[in-house]
Protein backbone atom coordinates (compact mmCIF):
# COMPACT_ATOMS: atom_id res chain seq x y z
CA UNK A 1 0.00 0.00 0.00
CA UNK A 2 1.05 3.78 -0.57
CA UNK A 3 0.07 7.07 1.38
CA UNK A 4 1.69 10.14 -0.23
CA UNK A 5 3.37 12.63 2.17
CA UNK A 6 5.17 15.99 0.84
CA UNK A 7 4.78 14.13 -2.53
CA UNK A 8 6.44 11.11 -1.16
CA UNK A 9 4.76 8.09 -1.48
CA UNK A 10 5.50 5.95 1.61
CA UNK A 11 5.41 2.62 1.43
CA UNK A 12 3.80 0.31 3.78
CA UNK A 13 2.12 -3.12 5.02
CA UNK A 14 -1.06 -3.55 6.41
CA UNK A 15 -2.39 -6.28 8.32
CA UNK A 16 -5.07 -6.70 10.76
CA UNK A 17 -8.46 -4.58 12.41
CA UNK A 18 -8.58 -3.20 15.79
CA UNK A 19 -6.24 -0.56 17.65
CA UNK A 20 -3.85 0.36 15.18
CA UNK A 21 0.21 0.15 16.00
CA UNK A 22 2.74 1.73 13.78
CA UNK A 23 5.94 -0.31 13.67
CA UNK A 24 9.23 0.81 12.35
CA UNK A 25 12.55 -0.84 11.58
CA UNK A 26 16.00 -0.19 11.74
CA UNK A 27 18.49 1.26 9.20
CA UNK A 28 19.64 -0.38 6.37
CA UNK A 29 16.75 -3.04 6.09
CA UNK A 30 13.22 -2.74 5.34
CA UNK A 31 9.85 -3.54 6.91
CA UNK A 32 10.49 -7.32 6.10
CA UNK A 33 12.68 -7.53 9.45
CA UNK A 34 10.75 -6.52 12.44
CA UNK A 35 7.40 -7.45 10.62
CA UNK A 36 8.70 -11.11 10.54
CA UNK A 37 9.88 -10.62 13.90
CA UNK A 38 6.44 -9.09 15.31
CA UNK A 39 3.82 -10.86 13.09
CA UNK A 40 3.85 -14.09 15.32
CA UNK A 41 2.97 -11.85 18.25
CA UNK A 42 -0.06 -10.37 16.43
CA UNK A 43 -1.15 -13.84 15.33
CA UNK A 44 -1.90 -14.81 18.97
CA UNK A 45 -3.17 -11.07 19.67
CA UNK A 46 -6.56 -10.20 18.22
CA UNK A 47 -7.92 -6.83 17.03
CA UNK A 48 -4.57 -5.44 16.39
CA UNK A 49 -4.50 -3.19 12.93
CA UNK A 50 -0.58 -3.14 12.18
CA UNK A 51 1.26 -0.67 10.20
CA UNK A 52 4.56 -1.16 8.53
CA UNK A 53 5.71 1.60 6.59
CA UNK A 54 8.90 1.68 4.78
CA UNK A 55 11.18 4.51 6.04
CA UNK A 56 12.98 7.01 3.60
CA UNK A 57 15.61 5.43 1.55
CA UNK A 58 15.18 2.28 2.21
CA UNK A 59 12.66 -0.17 0.67
CA UNK A 60 10.18 0.89 -1.64
CA UNK A 61 9.91 4.31 -0.13
CA UNK A 62 12.29 6.93 -1.30
CA UNK A 63 14.21 9.74 -0.14
CA UNK A 64 14.27 12.51 -2.54
CA UNK A 65 16.15 15.62 -2.34
CA UNK A 66 13.28 17.56 -0.09
CA UNK A 67 14.18 14.61 2.85
CA UNK A 68 17.53 15.77 4.20
CA UNK A 69 17.27 15.26 7.95
CA UNK A 70 15.73 12.92 10.85
CA UNK A 71 13.26 15.97 10.84
CA UNK A 72 11.61 15.43 7.57
CA UNK A 73 11.15 11.70 8.21
CA UNK A 74 9.69 12.13 11.27
CA UNK A 75 7.37 14.92 9.59
CA UNK A 76 6.91 11.95 7.18
CA UNK A 77 5.87 9.54 9.17
CA UNK A 78 3.68 11.91 11.09
CA UNK A 79 1.62 13.34 7.61
CA UNK A 80 1.21 9.16 7.65
CA UNK A 81 -0.48 9.01 11.16
CA UNK A 82 -2.84 11.67 10.35
CA UNK A 83 -3.61 10.24 7.27
CA UNK A 84 -3.92 6.57 8.07
CA UNK A 85 -4.74 6.60 11.06
CA UNK A 86 -6.58 10.21 12.29
CA UNK A 87 -7.02 10.29 15.73
CA UNK A 88 -7.47 7.25 17.05
CA UNK A 89 -5.42 6.44 20.12
CA UNK A 90 -2.48 4.16 18.92
CA UNK A 91 0.36 2.11 19.78
CA UNK A 92 4.50 3.05 18.34
CA UNK A 93 6.95 0.39 18.23
CA UNK A 94 10.55 0.98 16.81
CA UNK A 95 13.38 -0.77 16.03
CA UNK A 96 17.17 0.75 16.75
CA UNK A 97 16.61 3.61 14.57
CA UNK A 98 13.05 2.92 14.35
CA UNK A 99 13.20 3.64 18.29
CA UNK A 100 14.45 7.19 17.80
CA UNK A 101 11.74 8.03 15.72
CA UNK A 102 9.16 6.21 17.87
CA UNK A 103 10.20 8.16 20.50
CA UNK A 104 9.78 11.55 19.19
CA UNK A 105 6.45 10.15 17.73
CA UNK A 106 5.30 9.39 21.13
CA UNK A 107 6.84 12.76 22.05
CA UNK A 108 5.14 15.00 19.66
CA UNK A 109 1.56 13.16 20.21
CA UNK A 110 1.67 12.00 24.21
CA UNK A 111 -2.13 11.86 24.04
CA UNK A 112 -2.36 10.01 21.44
CA UNK A 113 -0.12 7.48 21.36
CA UNK A 114 -0.99 5.29 24.05
CA UNK A 115 1.44 2.77 24.29
CA UNK A 116 5.43 2.54 23.48
CA UNK A 117 8.09 0.18 22.76
CA UNK A 118 11.29 0.00 22.14
CA UNK A 119 13.73 -2.84 20.46
CA UNK A 120 17.50 -1.79 20.98
CA UNK A 121 16.93 2.26 20.38
CA UNK A 122 19.31 4.32 19.46
CA UNK A 123 19.17 7.94 20.20
CA UNK A 124 20.62 11.56 19.60
CA UNK A 125 23.97 9.45 21.53
CA UNK A 126 25.49 6.30 21.88
CA UNK A 127 27.91 5.74 24.54
CA UNK A 128 29.46 2.94 26.73
CA UNK A 129 28.96 0.35 23.51
CA UNK A 130 30.39 -3.14 24.37
CA UNK A 131 32.74 -4.69 21.40
CA UNK A 132 30.90 -7.14 18.77
CA UNK A 133 31.13 -10.74 20.42
CA UNK A 134 29.76 -13.90 18.65
CA UNK A 135 28.72 -15.92 21.54
CA UNK A 136 27.27 -19.18 19.07
CA UNK A 137 28.90 -19.68 15.88
CA UNK A 138 27.85 -23.23 13.93
CA UNK A 139 30.79 -24.44 11.46
CA UNK A 140 30.46 -23.73 7.90
CA UNK A 141 27.18 -21.68 8.19
CA UNK A 142 27.67 -19.12 5.85
CA UNK A 143 29.78 -21.31 3.24
CA UNK A 144 26.69 -20.25 0.47
CA UNK A 145 26.42 -16.97 1.58
CA UNK A 146 27.84 -14.18 -0.85
CA UNK A 147 31.01 -12.17 0.71
CA UNK A 148 28.69 -9.04 1.79
CA UNK A 149 25.78 -10.66 3.21
CA UNK A 150 28.33 -13.37 4.92
CA UNK A 151 30.00 -9.56 6.26
CA UNK A 152 26.63 -8.07 7.46
CA UNK A 153 25.60 -11.66 8.81
CA UNK A 154 29.00 -12.06 11.55
CA UNK A 155 28.91 -8.34 12.69
CA UNK A 156 25.07 -8.30 13.51
CA UNK A 157 24.44 -11.50 15.06
CA UNK A 158 26.16 -12.38 18.31
CA UNK A 159 24.43 -15.75 17.90
CA UNK A 160 25.29 -17.60 14.68
CA UNK A 161 23.11 -20.39 14.05
CA UNK A 162 21.10 -22.44 11.38
CA UNK A 163 17.84 -20.71 12.64
CA UNK A 164 19.26 -16.80 12.67
CA UNK A 165 20.53 -17.56 9.14
CA UNK A 166 17.16 -18.74 7.66
CA UNK A 167 15.72 -15.49 9.53
CA UNK A 168 18.57 -13.23 8.56
CA UNK A 169 17.92 -14.83 4.76
CA UNK A 170 14.52 -14.36 5.27
CA UNK A 171 13.81 -10.89 7.09
CA UNK A 172 17.12 -9.07 6.65
CA UNK A 173 19.04 -9.69 3.75
CA UNK A 174 15.79 -8.75 0.94
CA UNK A 175 15.56 -5.13 2.26
CA UNK A 176 19.85 -4.65 2.07
CA UNK A 177 19.36 -4.37 -1.92
CA UNK A 178 16.73 -1.28 -1.67
CA UNK A 179 19.00 0.98 0.30
CA UNK A 180 18.95 4.17 -1.25
CA UNK A 181 22.84 5.03 0.26
CA UNK A 182 23.51 8.46 -0.37
CA UNK A 183 19.83 9.25 0.49
CA UNK A 184 20.50 7.91 4.14
CA UNK A 185 23.62 9.27 4.09
CA UNK A 186 22.10 13.13 4.11
CA UNK A 187 19.37 12.08 6.62
CA UNK A 188 21.55 11.22 8.86
CA UNK A 189 23.92 14.18 8.55
CA UNK A 190 21.39 15.77 9.99
CA UNK A 191 20.80 13.26 12.75
CA UNK A 192 19.82 14.78 16.02
CA UNK A 193 15.84 15.75 16.06
CA UNK A 194 15.07 19.51 16.76
CA UNK A 195 12.68 18.16 19.24
CA UNK A 196 14.78 15.61 21.22
CA UNK A 197 12.54 13.22 22.77
CA UNK A 198 14.67 12.87 25.77
CA UNK A 199 13.63 16.68 26.46
CA UNK A 200 9.79 15.60 25.90
CA UNK A 201 7.42 15.66 29.11
CA UNK A 202 6.83 12.35 31.35
CA UNK A 203 5.34 10.05 29.21
CA UNK A 204 1.98 8.17 31.48
CA UNK A 205 1.46 5.48 29.38
CA UNK A 206 2.80 1.50 29.65
CA UNK A 207 6.20 1.37 27.91
CA UNK A 208 8.58 -2.01 26.67
CA UNK A 209 12.12 -1.10 26.18
CA UNK A 210 14.14 -4.52 25.19
CA UNK A 211 18.00 -4.05 25.07
CA UNK A 212 20.46 -6.71 24.47
CA UNK A 213 23.80 -7.37 26.78
CA UNK A 214 26.11 -7.91 23.42
CA UNK A 215 24.97 -5.15 21.60
CA UNK A 216 27.35 -3.31 20.40
CA UNK A 217 25.69 -0.81 18.31
CA UNK A 218 22.84 0.73 20.86
CA UNK A 219 24.47 -0.90 24.10
CA UNK A 220 22.13 -1.02 26.93
CA UNK A 221 23.49 1.96 28.83
CA UNK A 222 21.40 4.38 26.63
CA UNK A 223 18.25 2.34 26.96
CA UNK A 224 18.64 1.82 30.18
CA UNK A 225 18.63 5.70 31.04
CA UNK A 226 15.28 5.82 29.22
CA UNK A 227 13.41 4.60 31.71
CA UNK A 228 13.63 7.62 33.72
CA UNK A 229 10.99 9.42 31.18
CA UNK A 230 8.96 6.78 31.45
CA UNK A 231 7.70 5.29 34.57
CA UNK A 232 4.96 2.91 33.47
CA UNK A 233 7.90 0.83 31.57
CA UNK A 234 9.28 -2.80 31.76
CA UNK A 235 13.14 -2.73 30.91
CA UNK A 236 14.50 -5.72 30.03
CA UNK A 237 18.57 -6.63 28.94
CA UNK A 238 18.53 -9.90 27.51
CA UNK A 239 21.79 -11.96 27.59
CA UNK A 240 22.70 -14.02 24.24
CA UNK A 241 20.94 -11.12 22.20
CA UNK A 242 22.90 -8.85 20.22
CA UNK A 243 21.38 -5.88 18.09
CA UNK A 244 19.59 -8.48 16.44
CA UNK A 245 17.82 -9.34 19.83
CA UNK A 246 14.33 -10.05 17.58
CA UNK A 247 15.93 -12.69 15.79
CA UNK A 248 18.42 -13.98 18.59
CA UNK A 249 15.48 -14.00 21.78
CA UNK A 250 12.26 -14.59 19.74
CA UNK A 251 10.41 -16.36 22.30
CA UNK A 252 11.11 -14.01 25.21
CA UNK A 253 10.29 -11.05 22.53
CA UNK A 254 6.94 -12.39 22.07
CA UNK A 255 6.13 -12.90 25.63
CA UNK A 256 7.37 -9.30 26.26
CA UNK A 257 5.43 -7.93 23.59
CA UNK A 258 2.36 -9.71 24.04
CA UNK A 259 2.69 -8.70 28.09
CA UNK A 260 3.43 -4.90 27.19
CA UNK A 261 -0.49 -5.08 25.35
CA UNK A 262 -2.01 -6.60 27.94
CA UNK A 263 -0.93 -3.47 30.41
CA UNK A 264 -1.80 -1.03 27.47
CA UNK A 265 -5.20 -2.85 26.82
CA UNK A 266 -5.78 -2.85 30.70
CA UNK A 267 -4.91 0.80 31.04
CA UNK A 268 -6.95 1.93 28.23
CA UNK A 269 -9.86 0.35 29.61
CA UNK A 270 -10.11 2.27 32.72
Amino acid sequence: MEFTVREVPVHYAEHGSGTPILVLHGAGVDHLEIAGALEPVFSNVPGIRRLYPDLPGMGRTPAPETISSNDDVLDILLGLIDGTIGDEPLLVVGHSYGGYLARAIANRKPDQVVGLALICPVGAHTRDVPEHEVLVSSAGLTDELAADLEETYRSYFVVQTAETLRRFQDCVAPGMSLVDESGLTRIFSHWKLRDRPEAGEVYPHPVLVLAGRQDATAGHAGPRELIEQYPRATFAILDRAGHALMHEQPNLLQALVTEWLVRVREQSAT
